[in-house]
C-alpha cells in the first residue's frame, strides 16, 4: 500500500509520519482505520481480568476514512475530528496510497484498498500497517 517507503525513516509519532508523507515525491492518500478494543464473548476469566487492566482483547474497526496527507493538519486535529463521530476508538491503523505523475489518488481509488485494510485488521493481519495510540504515538502491537 505504499507505506513501506514511509517506514524507512524512523518515526515516533503520527505527526512524524504526516511530515514524511507530505515530503514524498508523489502525493500520498492516507488510509485511516480507527479500531476499538473488544473482549470476545468466549473470553476466559484470565482474559477478562487482563482486559480490565487494559491488556489484550481484539481490535475491531469502528471508523475508516481516507485523506490526502495535506488535508490533515496534525494528529490533534485528526483526533478531534474523530471524536465528533461519537465513536470510541483505541488504536488508529495507517496505510498509504502513493499518487502518480504528481497527482494524488482520489477517494474512489481508495475505496477498495481501504475495504481490504478493514478486512485485514478484522482478521488480525496488521503487521503492514502503522499503529497509533490516542496520544499520537506509534506503537507496536503484539499478538497474544
Amino acid at each position: 500500500m505504499g507505506l513501506v517507503a514511509l517506514v524507512l525513516v524512523t518515526m515516533q509519532t503520527f505527526d512524524d509520519l504526516l511530515a514524511i508523507a507530505c515530503r514524498q515525491p508523489e502525493p500520498q492518500r492516507l488510509l485511516l482505520v480507527f479500531a476499538s478494543a473488544e473482549l470476545p464473548a468466549d473470553a476466559s476469566e484470565a482474559q477478562r481480568s487482563a482486559f480490565q487492566r487494559g491488556e489484550g482483547g481484539a481490535l475491531a474497526p469502528v471508523l475508516c476514512v481516507d485523506k490526502r496527507a495535506e488535508e490533515i493538519v496534525d494528529f490533534r486535529s485528526l483526533r478531534l475530528e474523530s471524536e465528533l463521530t461519537g465513536l470510541d476508538w483505541h488504536i488508529l491503523f495507517v496505510g498509504a496510497l502513493p499518487g502518480r505523475g504528481g497527482h494524488p489518488p482520489n477517494s474512489d481509488e481508495a475505496v477498495q484498498p481501504l475495504q481490504m485494510m478493514v478486512e485485514q485488521i478484522k482478521s488480525g493481519r496488521i503487521a503492514q500497517f502503522l499503529a497509533v495510540d490516542r496520544d499520537g504515538e506509534l506503537v507496536q502491537l503484539q499478538a497474544t
